[in-house]
C-alpha cells in the first residue's frame, strides 16, 4: 500500500470537483477547493474520521468495497479507479460485467435526474446506485450487502417485494426476470457471478425453476411499471434505458405515463423526502 501517493490522490481528485459535479448544492462560505472530506465520506458511505485518516497517511488497509465506493463518490473513470487499487495495494476489478464500477458518463446523468426514479443495476440485476426519488418511489437497496440488492433474488425470494407491484401484473414480472437473465446467462456463459447467481435461484425458487425449464430469453429494454406505493398508492410509470458502452450496466429511468396522475405523485414524494431529511 502506497499510504502516500494514495493521500496525494484522493486528496488532488477530491480538490477538482465541485459540488454540482456529484449533484450536490454549491452552499455557501466553502473554505476549501472542491469537495469537502466529509461530503466525499458520504457520497462513499463511509465515516468522515476513516476518509480523512486516509488522506492523512495513517488509515488501515481499505477493503475492496471501499475502494469502489471512492472510485463513484470521487467519479473516476476506468483507468483512474485502477490506479486508486493499485495505490491502495489491490488488485482492481476486471473491466467487464463483473465490475460493480459505475462509468462517470452514467453517474454524470443520474446526478442530474431529480424529478424522476432513476437507478443504475447490472446486467445480473445487481442495484448498483439509486437516486433519492428512486429509494422514495421503491425503497432503497442499493447499499444492502450481497444478493439483497439482485432484482431477480429479491424477486423470487422475498414476498414482500412483489407488494410494490399490482398482483394481476406479477405473472408478467416474473417471466420479465427470468427471460432477461436468461439472455444474460449465454453472453457471460462460465462467468462465477451469473453461474452463482442462477444456481441459487434453482435452488431457493419453484417458480423460478419452472420458468428457467421454458427456456424463454428477451433482453429488458423500455417498459412500463405500476408501482404500488404505500402512501401515495398506484404510480402509473414508463422506463426508458441507457446502456454503458460496455454493455454492463444500464440506467434505469422511471417518468409519469402521460394521461396519469403519476407526475402528481413523484412530485409529493419529492416533498415527503425533503421533510424526512430536514427532519434528521
Amino acid at each position: 500500500m502506497d499510504r502516500d501517493g494514495l493521500a496525494d490522490f484522493l486528496r488532488r481528485r477530491r480538490e477538482g470537483l465541485v459540488p454540482a459535479d456529484v449533484g450536490l448544492p454549491p452552499g455557501t462560505r466553502r473554505r476549501t477547493a472542491g469537495l469537502r472530506r466529509d461530503e466525499v465520506a458520504a457520497l462513499a458511505g463511509m465515516s468522515t474520521d476513516y476518509y480523512v485518516r486516509l488522506e492523512q497517511r495513517r488509515g488501515s488497509h481499505p477493503s475492496v468495497s471501499i475502494l469502489g465506493s471512492l472510485a463513484r463518490a470521487l467519479r473516476l473513470s476506468d483507468d483512474e479507479r485502477d490506479h486508486l487499487f493499485y495505490l491502495a495495494g489491490q488488485v482492481p476489478p476486471v473491466r467487464h460485467s463483473t465490475s460493480p464500477h459505475v462509468s462517470p458518463g452514467l453517474l454524470h446523468v443520474l446526478d442530474r435526474l431529480t424529478d424522476a426514479p432513476a437507478f443504475v443495476v447490472s446486467d445480473i440485476g445487481d442495484l448498483l446506485v439509486e437516486n433519492q426519488l428512486s429509494k422514495l418511489t421503491m425503497g432503497e437497496r442499493a447499499g444492502l450487502p450481497g444478493r439483497q440488492r439482485n432484482f431477480p433474488w429479491n424477486w423470487f425470494t422475498d414476498p414482500s417485494v412483489r407488494l410494490r407491484f399490482p398482483a394481476d401484473e406479477r405473472p408478467v414480472h416474473s417471466r420479465t426476470h427470468v427471460a432477461d437473465l436468461r439472455a444474460t446467462a449465454a453472453r457471460r456463459r462460465g462467468d462465477a457471478d451469473i453461474e452463482s447467481l442462477i444456481a441459487d435461484l434453482l435452488e431457493a425458487s419453484p417458480e423460478f425453476a419452472e420458468l428457467w425449464a421454458e427456456h424463454e430469453v428477451a433482453v429488458r429494454r423500455a417498459d412500463s411499471k405500476r408501482i404500488v406505493h404505500p402512501e401515495v398508492g398506484v404510480i402509473d410509470l414508463l422506463c426508458e434505458t441507457l446502456v454503458s458502452t460496455l454493455g454492463d450496466h444500464t440506467l434505469v429511468v422511471l417518468y409519469p405515463r402521460p394521461g396519469t396522475d403519476a407526475r402528481d405523485k413523484l412530485d409529493l414524494l419529492r416533498v415527503i423526502g425533503t421533510q424526512t431529511l430536514a427532519a434528521t
